[in-house]
């Protein structure tokens, strides 16, 4: 099968305003790429969201970023219609990047009932971390956004295979959004698109900070990373800049560390 690309290159990132999604869109629009981003914020923290976008135009892109809640199926659709609409009929996404962290942070079991996840902290959690990624890809699809070359990632974590205090719903998630990828992987691969998870290692960011213990997992890492520090953001978006090239057409259905071996070390130096 030939390539059917244009030239023109475009990503759409859930989760552009901060943490790995805010580093993707900014490290990709250094490489040429128009960024469309979905982010949740309020007030409050909007001016990041404007640092974001100017670092963007910086490289020469001009942005068009959505603030909605990207698990809403009404946002969703009108989203996509909207960059169905900036381009051009014979063009589609590169780059589909799927970063969205809001779920709940309870344990399962608690003395009190009201300590203890709930159902719909549950379903909450799994939908936004996790089926949400099914939803978009198919409106995508739909709307023919996805076409030969076009990468699909989703940000995974140690999580999904280890036991963290406080994570159990989110564990579920990222358990679910890999299986999710590789379902897609399969089902995506007669068109030429590709699937794949991205586990990056501990990173400092907006959302690891709400973990209770955060900080523990902080030490660790860094004593069990050979490299002696933290994943960053730029890491793990400067792997998936590198995926997203033609020779990574056969990279499919896989979860990908990008953690400098961290998750493979077991003891701590």
């Amino acid at each position: 099968m030939t390539s059917t690309k244009t030239k023109y290159k475009y990503a759409l990132i859930l989760g552009s305003s901060s943490g790995f999604g805010a580093a993707t869109a900014i490290r990709l629009s250094r490489e040429g790429y128009k960024i469309f981003g979905v982010h949740l914020d309020r007030k409050q923290t909007m001016y990041r969201v404007e640092e974001i976008i100017n670092e963007i135009k910086k490289n020469g892109s001009n942005p068009e970023f959505f603030n909605i809640n990207a698990a809403a199926s009404d946002k969703r659709k009108e989203v996509i219609e909207q960059i169905r609409q900036s381009i051009p009929d014979e063009g589609y996404l590169s780059v589909f990047l799927h970063s969205l962290a809001f779920g709940t942070l309870k344990p399962f079991i608690a003395d009190l009932p009201e300590e203890a996840i709930s159902q719909g902290n549950m379903d909450m959690t799994l939908d936004v971390m996790a089926h949400s990624l099914v939803y978009w890809v198919q409106d995508l699809y739909w709307a023919k956004l996805l076409g030969f070359g076009s990468r699909i990632f989703a940000m995974t974590s140690y999580g999904s295979t280890h036991v963290v205090p406080y994570y159990g719903a989110v564990s579920a998630a990222k358990a679910a959004l890999e299986s999710h990828i590789r379902q897609l992987a399969m089902e995506l691969a007669p068109i030429g698109a590709t699937a794949n998870a991205i586990r990056g290692g501990v990173t400092n960011t907006p959302a690891l900070q709400k973990i209770p213990g955060h900080e523990k997992m902080v030490h660790a890492a860094v004593e069990r990373n050979p490299g002696r520090r933290l994943t960053t953001p730029e890491d793990v978006a400067n792997a998936i800049a590198a995926f997203t090239g033609e020779d990574c057409q056969w990279m499919n259905g896989n979860v990908i560390g990008v953690d400098n071996a961290e998750s493979v070390v077991d003891y701590i130096k």
